[in-house]
């Protein structure tokens, strides 16, 4: 194992904040599980390396249908295309079944992983199998609490609970009184500090209600209903672009007027900004994520660095997307990569 990866010997830390952060945010979420494919992104980059081919595994807790991934992957691509990588994906929201999934990257010998730790208990053996076959693992949108202590090398993401924070300001700054904030995995840590961060900052009455993210049928129906039962909720308060859209179907639904407010970003979800349908979004950029986590560990093979300086994470977010902004967002939206 290269001991430049000890954590005994890290380089001092720089803190490397990764592109637009301002006070303005976005999320985390899944897709369906187990599948690997080696990416070609032909086009996404410039420029091509011109060292040696490497072998890097992309591994989350995707499930099916949530298009947020979609954008990591794309950022994921783009990196692996200008660095000469061969990237394997592969995905599950079960989490034993992505420790599995990451034990197949380290058997087939694979240059570096770059992993997701929205249940980061299940991954801490496997994390330190890859170590100790001297394969770097860095982290990426889930995790920012735990990365360190499973002795990842770096971090790309945002602190939910400060973006959760920073939502639960926003809307004290718009008046809501009594909001609703929708899980739709349980046990995810990441949903669940966004959560307790609008908690902490937010005002008024705000509780958590969990529903079943791969099923978006019941997704409508669980919201649909509580709104119907509590007249009060003034702000639905979702944690991805797919369930925050379903929920504007479920406010129709229940004929109520509560307003809805979400983190990550999609096209349809900047154009329902645009309409008016949802007041704003916090974006943690995804693109970025799955780039700089690509791009990392080409760094780390071929000139040994360490973003961050293995201290501290390099954050994407938060940064909130509304009216005001929206027209230059959708743009990129439009193109799937923001």
């Amino acid at each position: 194992m290269d001991r430049s990866y000890s954590r005994s010997r890290r380089l001092a830390p720089v803190v490397a904040v990764a592109a637009a952060a301002a006070l303005t945010l976005a999320g985390c979420s899944s897709s369906s599980g187990g599948k690997k494919a080696e990416e070609s992104a032909e086009g996404a980059s410039a420029g091509k390396s011109s060292t040696p081919r490497m072998t890097v595994a992309l591994v989350t807790h995707q499930s099916a249908g949530d298009t947020f991934w979609d954008i990591v992957r794309k950022g994921a691509e783009a990196a692996a295309a200008k660095d000469n990588v061969k990237l394997i994906y592969s995905n599950d929201p079960n989490a034993g079944n992505q420790a599995n999934l990451v034990q197949n990257a380290i058997d087939q010998k694979v240059d570096g992983i770059a992993i997701t730790l929205a249940k980061p208990d299940a991954m801490k053996d496997v994390v330190s199998k890859a170590k100790a076959a001297g394969i770097p693992v860095v982290g990426l949108n889930s995790g920012v609490s735990e990365w360190q202590k499973l002795g990842l090398m770096e971090f790309f993401g945002q602190d939910e609970t400060v973006a959760g924070e920073a939502l639960g300001k926003r809307l004290n700054e718009a008046g809501a009184k009594k909001a609703v904030c929708v899980i739709q995995e349980q046990g995810n840590i990441g949903l669940e500090q966004r959560c307790a961060g609008v908690k902490k900052t937010f005002e008024g009455d705000v509780e958590n209600l969990n529903v079943n993210g791969t099923d978006m049928p019941s997704v409508k129906s669980t919201i649909t209903a509580k709104l119907k039962q509590d007249s009060d909720i003034d702000y639905v308060v979702a944690l991805g672009a797919p369930f925050a859209l379903t929920a504007v179907q479920s406010i129709g639904d229940a004929g109520a007027k509560a307003k809805v407010a979400t983190f990550d970003l999609n096209k349809e979800l900047t154009g329902a900004i645009s309409k008016g349908d949802i007041e704003f979004a916090v974006d943690q950029q995804p693109y970025l994520q799955g780039y700089l986590a690509i791009d990392s560990l080409w760094l780390y093979k071929n000139n040994g660095n360490y973003m961050g300086g293995g201290e501290q994470p390099v954050l994407t977010g938060p940064a909130f997307v509304d009216k005001t902004n929206v027209e230059t967002i959708d743009k990129f939206a439009a193109k799937g990569t923001r």
